[in-house]
C-alpha cells in the first residue's frame, strides 16, 4: 500500500466514526514523511475527497440539502490543533458555563484556553480563539473536569448558588460524578466544598405510602 492509499484509507476510516472530524497533517505522520503526507492531502483536495479549511486543517466536506456546505464545529477545530501542537485546550470560561447551562449569555466568538500559544483561526465564517492560560488552569486529566472547573471560573466563587450546583448534580451521571471526586486535588481549594457535594450520590426519591403499607387508625 502508498502512502498516499493509506493516508486515504485513514481519513474514510475516521470520518466513518465521526463525519465532522477535523485532520491535520501530523494525525498521518507515521505513514510516511512530511512531504509525502502533504502531497498526498494535496492530491485528495484537488480531486474533492478533502477540503482545505485553512492551514493544516483538513476535512471530509459535507453538504446539507438546505444549508449548503457544512463547516465542522469549533470543538473539532480545537481539538485538531491540540493534537497537532501537543497542546490540551478547554472551552473558554464563559462557553464553558453556557454549555452547562449555569449562564443564558452565549458568547460572541468561539473561546478555547491552552497552555499552548494565542492565536486565531478563521474557518469560513466560523472565527476560533485560543487564549494561552497557565498550565495549572488546564491540567485536570479529563474534559468533563476541564469543562466543569472552567464553568465555575466563569460564574466566579461569589455566584455559586445552592440551585447551580444542584442543577449540576442532577446534571452529570454517576460516571461523571466520580470523575468529579477522582479529579478533585486538580480544583482551587474554593471549589472543594462544592464538587463533593455535586459527586456525593443523590438521595433516592422518597416512596408514597400504598394501599398495602398504609395502616388503619386505631379505634
Amino acid at each position: 500500500m502508498t502512502i498516499a492509499e493509506a493516508v486515504e484509507d485513514r481519513v474514510a476510516a475516521a470520518s466513518r466514526a465521526n463525519p465532522a472530524h477535523v485532520f491535520t497533517p501530523f494525525d498521518f505522520l507515521d505513514l510516511g514523511s512530511p512531504h509525502s503526507v502533504g502531497m498526498a492531502l494535496t492530491r485528495m483536495v484537488r480531486r474533492g475527497r478533502v477540503r482545505r479549511l485553512a492551514r493544516g486543517l483538513y476535512d471530509v466536506p459535507r453538504l446539507h440539502p438546505l444549508l449548503g456546505e457544512l463547516l465542522p464545529t469549533p470543538d473539532e477545530i480545537a481539538q485538531a490543533l491540540a493534537r497537532r501542537d501537543g497542546a490540551r485546550v478547554q472551552p473558554g470560561q464563559e462557553m464553558a458555563a453556557n454549555l452547562l447551562h449555569l449562564s443564558e449569555q452565549v458568547p460572541a466568538r468561539a473561546v478555547y484556553e491552552t497552555d499552548g500559544r494565542s492565536r486565531t483561526v478563521t474557518v469560513g465564517s466560523l472565527v476560533l480563539q485560543l487564549r494561552h492560560r497557565a498550565p495549572r488552569t488546564i491540567r485536570s486529566p479529563s474534559a468533563l473536569s476541564s469543562l466543569l472547573f472552567a464553568a465555575l471560573r466563569s460564574i466566579g466563587k461569589a455566584n455559586v448558588t445552592q440551585t447551580r450546583i444542584a442543577h449540576l448534580r442532577e446534571t452529570l451521571s454517576a460516571a461523571d460524578r466520580a470523575t468529579v471526586l477522582d479529579e478533585l486535588p486538580f480544583a482551587p481549594a474554593w471549589m472543594h466544598p462544592h464538587l463533593r457535594f455535586i459527586a456525593a450520590t443523590p438521595a433516592p426519591p422518597a416512596r408514597r405510602p400504598t394501599a398495602a403499607t398504609r395502616r388503619t387508625p386505631a379505634n
